[in-house]
């Protein structure tokens, strides 16, 4: 599990006191090796059949290494059945059908379920259920939900996570990889049933199942339209041909990783194909005079980076991109108040409801209603901004029932009281 959540990116590791919990460095079953061909897989898909419970399943990726999201690893852990380390490499697709035949049956507990339910269902394995830690913990009210912090938190043990950045699609694998993501799975079920006693305790139970049946069903997300305009640093660009030039570098670079399975960053950052936009170069060696195209490595690239420089140079005025028009479009919070403050009003009083409600019912505000949710509420209030409308609204946008039941009433009086005191309403 490639521990990509906000909360590991922040490097959390407890306080001293936490930290005297001991460190696990290795499986309480041992490390087994991984499983790489179809027949040993169908093998295991009989152990886990014969098992109890609800299976913990992870999967590794190579993030920021391949341009693919595939699983490199998969791990899987059942009562009765022990873990199961599988290389999907060498078993292709085909051979996950007995393993799919058996899990997909099953409850699955994750960690952060959403980042790893689309490598998975490209196997052919999707849980009839799922339980997610993560999420569990947040409903809960826990700010601190990365799988080391919440393991520590409640299982009172310490997880190494220096490998949760490896390039996952390295063979052979290194055994202290194996035995990392192996303790992933081992801790998921204790995690599981401690999380699961706290939630029925807090009255929370179906407030979870709600949130978990909304991940699992969620349908793949579609392709972006203009994926490139995601290219960090555009909002630096400031003309129609620079935008061009940004364009036909990033699908330039995106095919290129996409035919060498290289993550298209380490070809070449974002940060590069801002600078070459904003240069704006009249030929190849003015953009090989550019900091990031100096190195060999780019020199060798040179030609195609060039060639894609030189197709946005000389396109006609009609084909080049357009920026985006924002003129009817949600703007950032912080233009509201100079855009339309009575919007900003709306959005103070609705945040300081969901604070409000967030507090007196220990969840995170953000699980409680999604803050995009609530913009776009305060935004586009229903007329009349009362109960009912909010409800529709609210389950417009996304929310779920649990959370329209908690906050639809007291969002409509907040939001007519805003009304009232706006004179001109």
């Amino acid at each position: 599990m490639a521990d990509d959540s906000p909360a590991a990116a922040s490097g959390e590791s407890g306080s001293p006191a936490e930290n005297s919990a001991p460190l696990l460095r290795e499986p309480a079953d041992g490390v087994p090796d991984p499983i790489a061909t179809a027949a040993d897989l169908a093998r295991a898909a009989a152990a886990l059949a014969a098992g109890s419970g609800p299976i913990a399943v992870d999967a590794e990726r190579a993030s920021g290494y391949r341009y693919s999201q595939r699983a490199y690893l998969v791990q899987l852990r059942r009562a009765g059945a022990g873990t199961v380390l599988i290389d999907p490499l060498p078993i292709g697709v085909p051979g996950f059908g007995p393993l799919a035949d058996v899990v997909n049956e099953t409850e699955w507990i994750l960690h952060a379920a959403p980042q790893d339910l689309p490598c998975l269902a490209e196997l052919g394995l999707r849980p009839a259920r799922l339980f997610d830690t993560e999420l569990a913990g947040r409903l809960l009210g826990d700010e601190r939900v990365a799988l080391g912090t919440m393991v520590e938190q409640w299982l009172h043990v310490r997880l190494g996570k220096e490998h949760s950045a490896a390039d996952w699609s390295t063979r052979p694998l290194p055994r202290e990889w194996l035995a990392y993501a192996a303790l992933d799975v081992e801790l998921l079920i204790p995690l599981h049933d401690v999380l699961a006693r706290e939630l029925a305790d807090a009255g929370k139970v179906e407030w979870a199942a709600e949130e978990f049946e909304a991940i699992r069903a969620s349908p793949p997300a579609a392709p972006r339209d203009d994926p490139w305009r995601r290219t960090s640093g555009l909002h630096a660009i400031r003309t129609r041909r620079e935008l061009a030039i940004v364009r036909s570098l990033w699908y330039a670079r995106d095919a290129w990783a996409a035919e060498r399975d290289v993550s298209p960053g380490r070809l070449l950052p974002d940060s590069a194909i801002i600078a070459a936009a904003r240069a704006n170069p009249s030929g190849p060696a003015e953009l090989a005079q550019l900091p990031t195209f100096r190195g060999p490595r780019q020199r060798r690239a040179m030609s195609r980076w060039w060639n894609a420089v030189a197709e946005a140079l000389v396109l006609p005025d009609a084909d080049l991109p357009q920026p985006v028009s924002r003129a009817d479009a949600m703007p950032p919070t912080s233009r509201w108040r100079e855009r339309d403050p009575k919007a900003a009003a709306r959005l103070a009083a609705c945040r300081h409801v969901i604070s409000t409600l967030a507090a007196t019912h220990r969840v995170l505000p953000q699980n409680l209603l999604a803050g995009d949710i609530v913009r776009r509420l305060a935004w586009e209030p229903p007329d009349p901004p009362d109960a009912t409308g909010v409800s529709i609204t609210l389950a417009r946008h996304g929310a779920r029932p649990w959370q329209i039941g908690l906050t639809a009433s007291r969002l409509g009086d907040a939001l007519t009281k805003a009304r009232a005191a706006d004179p001109t309403a």
